[in-house]
């Protein structure tokens, strides 16, 4: 039974066998798709909500009305393996991620598509902006990641499923080495330097010159073609270090 509600914490929820205190809540985006909370639930009410979470500790159960809603949709979504192959059309691209119409996934009652990429997992290689990878009405498969209960989606990888490339040049190159590349971005604190196809390194302000220098600018300009040493190849952060100041050769 609804017990309160309130615009920033949705609705607390007394649980039947359970009277003492509400033991659950219902967060404000978990209430109802289709309808105003005002609308869709009034104190006094007698609820049925989905169980998304339990806190033992705390001795409370997080809720869903909105599940009840789109039956269809949970079933999907609860249905799903974590590393399973999903195909789907581009259906929206955002500032902050990428929406994709599963091909054997129902409609969201709310959003674009039931699918939906972030930017991070858009690619291996940096990139400016989403539509630098993908565009919208293009069909795309993806690794299932997990079913994200707060906007009844699945979080989707599109990277997950193409080779990674630091992973393949990091099999062929070692610390020490020194590679030739050419400067795609100048930062306050050093440049960026791609040595290989979708392979940039850092190249820290320290590094950039043997003598100590103020501004990347004062040592070098995009588009230069540099000699650098691998210092640090980290293949969990995916982090490529370089130094020019390295590969230098004294002057005699």
């Amino acid at each position: 039974m609804a017990t309160e509600i309130t615009r920033s914490h949705g609705v607390a929820v007394t649980l039947d066998g359970f009277t003492a205190k509400p033991l659950g809540s219902v967060w404000p985006l978990d209430v109802s798709w289709r309808q105003p909370r005002a609308e869709a639930v009034q104190v006094g009410q007698r609820i049925t909500g989905e169980v998304m979470a339990v806190d033992l500790e705390e001795g409370h159960v997080r809720l869903s009305l909105a599940a009840t809603e789109n039956p269809e949709l949970w079933t999907f979504l609860n249905r799903l393996d974590r590393g399973e192959i999903l195909s789907g059309t581009i259906a929206a691209i955002e500032s902050f991620g990428v929406f994709v119409a599963l091909d054997d996934g129902p409609e969201h009652p709310v959003f674009p598509g039931v699918g939906f990429i972030t930017i991070p997992e858009l690619s291996w290689s940096r990139f400016e902006a989403a539509s630098d990878i993908v565009q919208v009405g293009e069909h795309v498969s993806c690794e299932f990641l997990q079913f994200d209960t707060w906007n009844g989606e699945a979080r989707l990888s599109l990277r997950a499923v193409q080779p990674d490339a630091f992973q393949v040049f990091a099999d062929g190159h070692a610390v020490g080495r020194t590679l030739r590349g050419v400067v795609t971005e100048l930062v306050p604190f050093g440049a960026f330097v791609q040595v290989a196809d979708g392979i940039e390194g850092l190249v820290h302000l320290d590094e950039l010159a043997r003598t100590p220098v103020k501004t990347p600018e004062d040592a070098i300009q995009v588009g230069d073609e540099v000699s650098v040493v691998v210092i640090d190849l980290d293949r969990e952060r995916r982090r490529l270090a370089l130094s020019r100041r390295q590969a230098a050769v004294p002057a005699w």
